[in-house]
Parts: structure tokens; sequence; C-alpha cells
């Protein structure tokens, strides 16, 4: 079938496979230009399939020649309809891991159920003994805690007085004003659930008492803190509390694994195009802003620029991990530059409908949020006839 983008508000409906392959492609090949790492042996990466977890599954993979097991939710191609951007993306991975020389596995089900996560258990045991580096990277807006079986749902509002600020329709340009109302405790709360640390801890206690986590093992969560202009929605808001619990998390980790050597942290890193923050009001017009300003003055950083950085000058170099005063990795201190939020400020004031495209990188935002499905990747034919039904080996 030829495919197309299909797009329904904020979410693309279709992926094309021959344009995550290349996407997959094009990360491998700027971790293989980079210098060699001395990093983990075996690596758990859960919530492999886009974003950070794609992106520190290739950076272990071919930067440090890590053996891999990535977990993710599988989602196939079935009759006109395509399979997901992460189905493609790990079908393109374990391949080219295959090709390599590389050990790597996929576990597909749910990261949040007991289920998944002893056949993980087993799996580590079985093929590679222990790991000795997880990475927790799950975004999902809905969670089944499988002790109690209650279903939470998370939701994106401010805590304390409503919001209210510009936002933008990256398809066409518009910029209008959004308001967001008061969360309530309940909601809060099941925010809590599913974003923050519970399942992180689940994932740890069950590899320790299989004996599938090696005793000087790290592990990291990410995380994001954002400017001024995002905190009322995203730290101070139902989502903050989140990464609160977070990071708590992370501290109670790094004690339980402190004897033998390991450590747990949270990593916090730039605006990036996700399929999760092209979704928030405001983010996308602040992020379009920021992409301009970082990429005049040199420094802009997409996901596997950050994900090499963090493993090549913050997780694996001689001496102590560089962390702030809350223990966390900060590798989104070029964002945060004083010149650069300044500039953006000043974007922001000025910013309408009719400058955007002047103003800001909106374009480049909208490019790489298609390209996040394999659509408008150069060197693609888009016009030709594709099979949408693509196999991921090694699956377990």
């Amino acid at each position: 079938m030829i495919i197309k983008p299909r797009t329904r508000g904020f979410i693309c409906t279709t992926a094309h496979p021959t344009g995550c392959a290349r996407q997959v492609e094009q990360q491998i090949e700027y971790v293989t230009a980079q210098a060699a790492l001395q990093g983990p042996r075996n690596v758990l990466v859960i919530g492999a399939s886009t974003g950070y977890g794609l992106a520190s599954r290739i950076v272990a993979a071919f930067g440090a020649r890590a053996n891999t097991v990535g977990v993710y939710r599988p989602s196939t191609a079935a009759g006109t309809r395509t399979a997901s951007a992460g189905w493609y993306n790990s079908a393109a991975f374990e391949k080219a891991a295959q090709e390599a020389g590389l050990k790597s596995f996929s576990v597909t089900g749910d990261a949040f159920s007991d289920e998944t996560k002893a056949k993980t258990a087993e799996l580590i045991r079985k093929e590679l003994g222990q790991v000795d580096l997880v990475i927790y990277s799950v975004a999902s807006a809905r969670r089944t805690d499988p002790k109690t079986g209650r279903t939470y749902n998370s939701v994106l509002k401010p805590i304390g007085p409503a919001y209210t600020n510009k936002t933008v329709n990256f398809h066409t340009g518009e910029i209008s004003t959004v308001t967001l109302e008061s969360a309530t405790e309940q909601e809060i709360q099941e925010t809590v659930a599913v974003m923050g640390g519970d399942d992180w801890k689940q994932w740890i206690d069950v590899l320790r008492q299989a004996g599938a986590l090696a005793e000087n093992a790290t592990t990291v969560a990410y995380s994001y803190i954002g400017s001024q202009i995002t905190q009322p929605i995203y730290r101070e808001g139902t989502i903050g509390q989140a990464k609160d619990h977070l990071e708590a998390t992370a501290q109670a980790l790094s004690q339980e694994l402190s004897s033998g050597g390991g450590r747990a942290y949270v990593v916090v890193s730039k605006a990036l195009v996700t399929q999760s923050s092209s979704a928030i009001p405001v983010v996308p017009l602040y992020m379009s802003a920021l992409y301009k300003v970082m990429k005049e003055k040199g420094i802009h950083e997409g996901t596997i620029e950050q994900m090499y950085r963090l493993f090549s000058e913050r997780l694996y170099t001689a001496g102590n991990v560089p962390v702030d005063e809350k223990g966390r990795i900060r590798i989104d201190d070029w964002e945060m530059r004083e010149d650069v939020q300044a500039e953006v400020s000043k974007i922001w004031d000025e910013i309408t409908s009719d400058n955007i495209y002047d103003l800001t990188d909106l374009e480049g935002f909208r490019r790489e949020f298609f390209q996040l499905f394999g659509f408008e990747m150069n060197g693609v034919d888009y016009e030709a006839d594709v099979d949408p039904g693509v196999e991921v080996p090694n699956v377990k």
C-alpha cells in the first residue's frame, strides 16, 4: 500500500516502515561516527521503541557495543491499518543489531503488568545473566496497577489557579489562547500513580528478586523541568507532582542499591519533539521558539545527541557523576542558559500568527513531528508501494 500521514488533532494515526527505518539508521550513523563509549555491557530499556528509550538503546548498543533488551507494546499492522512507529523502529533496530553482531531481544507487552516484568527477568537470566543498566522510559496516559487491579488516568492540569497562555496549532501556524482548569486532588493522585516512580521501583524489585540485576547496576528515568513559560502546566502542575515522586523514588532506589555499588538517577533533558510533548498545550509554541534560538547559537540537540551526551559526559566518565543540588543529572543545561531563555522570552512576547514563521522554527517542529512517524525523511520514496506487515526479529 502507499502510506500517507493521517492526523487526528495532535496524533498521527499512520506510520511509514521505510521512513521509520531511515530514522533509526540516521541515529545509528550519528552514534557510530562519535567516539566509542566505555559503558554498560547488558542493558534493559523499558519503553524502548520511541523517543528517549529508543535513542538510549541505540547509544548503548552502537556506542558501547552493549547487549540490549527492549520492552514495548506490540502494535502490528492489520488490514489497512499500519503498525505503530515504535514497532517499525524496533524492527529496524533489531535488524541493525543483528547485522552488527550484537545480542538484542524484544519483549512485547504491557510494561506495567507483572507478566511482562517476570517474562523480561526470565529472559535476562537466560540470555544475558544480569543487566548493569536499566533505562526506564515509559510514557503512558493510563496505568493499571497489577497489585490492586485499579486503573489510573493522568491529566495535564495546573495546581491552584486556572492557567491561560498562548498555544499554536502546529499544522496551520494559528496562535490562540488556551485555558486549563485546576486539577482536583484525585486527578493529582492519579497522575502521580501513572507517571511517578511506582512502576520504576516495581521493575527494579522484580529484577533484584530474580537475580537479573547486577549489584553495581545503574538505573535512570527521564524527566523535564522547562522554562518559566511552561512551568505552570508542567513542573508546577500535575506532571510536576509526578516528577517529584519520580525523584523521591530515585533517592530511595539509590539507597537500596548503594550497598552493591548501584545507583539511581533522574535525568532532566531538554525540550524535544515527542508524541507526548506535541500534545501538551503551550509546549509546541515554546519549543518552536527554543529551537530557533538554539539552532542559531549552534547548540541545538535532538534526542540521539542528548542521549549520547548523557552516556559520554555524565553516566560513564572518570570520577563521580555530575549532578545538581537535588541529585539529578542535567542535560537541559544548554536550554536553560540565561541567554537562551532571555531570547525565547523576547520572542514569546512578540509572537503572533502573522510572524510565527519568521520568529520561530515552527516548520522545523512540524517536520520533526512527522518524522517521528517515518514521514518527511530525505531519501524515502513516499509514492512507492510498501508492505506495512513488518516483522520484528527476536520478539519474546
